[in-house]
């Protein structure tokens, strides 16, 4: 069925694989707007980074907390909601990431984030919206692309844009330091992987067809740790949005001290279930052991295993690689699901009907 590509002219009408094509040139457009990101030089003296952004307006603060757990200078805490946390004051970097720039949650803590005198910045598309409106006001240091190659017009499909530029805002600040070597590789990196991924590659050939194929009719649960644990969290949203298609995930080595005691019931996990487990040469060499162990467990328990190794030669790129396979996975188990990738009618049901509570 993948292989089909007639099915997708009918399937993908709002070109959603266009979006997922573009990530290397969404980034490439970032790294090009570099120079607009004007950040105080007092802003790099903060004791603490608190990132307030809800589903994928959050996603890149997740994937800098894992990738850079060892170079972030400052602790950094991920609070997506309406409150804002008691630490927060003047020696505090707040983040305020919204891809539309009218998220209720991140736009309710605005004006306390302001009266605590933490130094703001901002990531959000360039249009006509409140949060744009905010900060041009108390001339606030921004983000603000235009989404120029996002064709789906979905946020969530737009995550060069928001992911890298988060990464930028941040790198800006000295907090975290990205070399821009690594940079050009990334871009390099993902649009060779594009070759292998797209529709056009048959399913033999293709990781991401592969992959989608396996998860099909199952809720996927994926392993991982270290660096790529940020990924889990967007692949595991990308599932459920794009591919209507519940998903989880688990972290070593924590898992091995609780989940694996958990497999053995409902009875029904070994046809329901698979586990994905994302292999690293760059995790810490004991963390690797214990992935061929955890592996037997879950096999010795009847349940399906699957893995995929990251291959690109930096922690920040084989961020990138996963991201970038999890899209196209994520575009195929929807076809196989027989769903529209881009309607989002749980979501889009639940904002109308809580706008109506006030």
């Amino acid at each position: 069925m993948l292989d089909n590509l007639e099915a997708y002219k009918k399937f993908d009408q709002s070109l959603v694989g266009d979006s997922i094509s573009s990530l290397p040139q969404q980034i490439a457009q970032v790294i090009n707007e570099l120079d607009q990101i004007k950040i105080p030089s007092s802003y790099s003296n903060v004791t603490h980074i608190v990132v307030n952004g809800m589903g994928g307006s959050n996603l890149g603060a997740n994937i800098i907390k894992t990738v850079f757990a060892k170079e972030l200078k400052v602790p950094m805490t991920i609070t997506p909601g309406y409150h804002v946390p008691g630490f927060v004051d003047h020696r505090t970097l707040y983040i305020l990431s919204s891809y539309s720039g009218s998220t209720e949650e991140v736009l309710s803590v605005y004006h306390e984030v302001k009266k605590r005198g933490a130094k703001i910045i901002a990531i959000a598309a360039k249009e006509d919206n409140k949060l744009q409106r905010l900060i041009a006001k108390d001339k606030i240091p921004a983000y603000l692309f235009e989404p120029k190659v996002n064709p789906s017009n979905q946020p969530r499909l737009g995550v060069g844009y928001s992911i890298f530029g988060m990464v930028a805002l941040i790198s800006a600040t000295g907090v975290i330091n990205v070399k821009p070597k690594d940079l050009t590789q990334i871009i390099t990196d993902l649009e060779k992987n594009n070759k292998s991924l797209t529709p056009s590659i048959a399913t033999a050939k293709n990781k991401a067809k592969k992959i989608a194929n396996e998860f099909f009719g199952h809720m996927p649960i994926m392993v991982g740790a270290e660096h790529l644990v940020g990924n889990m969290m967007a692949f595991r949203n990308q599932l459920c949005e794009n591919s209507k298609n519940f998903a989880q995930y688990l972290i070593l080595p924590d898992m091995n001290h609780f989940a694996m005691e958990g497999l053995a019931h409902p009875k029904s996990n070994k046809t329901d279930i698979l586990f994905l487990f994302l292999e690293s040469e760059l995790y810490s060499p004991r963390l690797i052991k214990r992935i061929a162990l955890t592996k037997a467990v879950v096999k010795k328990n009847g349940i399906k295993v699957i893995s995929h190794k990251l291959t690109a030669g930096t922690k920040i790129g084989q961020a990138f690689e996963m991201l970038q396979l999890g899209e196209w996975i994520t575009y195929y188990l929807a076809l196989l699901n027989g769903v529209d990738p881009v309607q989002i009618k749980w979501v889009d049901w639940f904002k109308k009907e809580l706008e109506k509570l006030g």
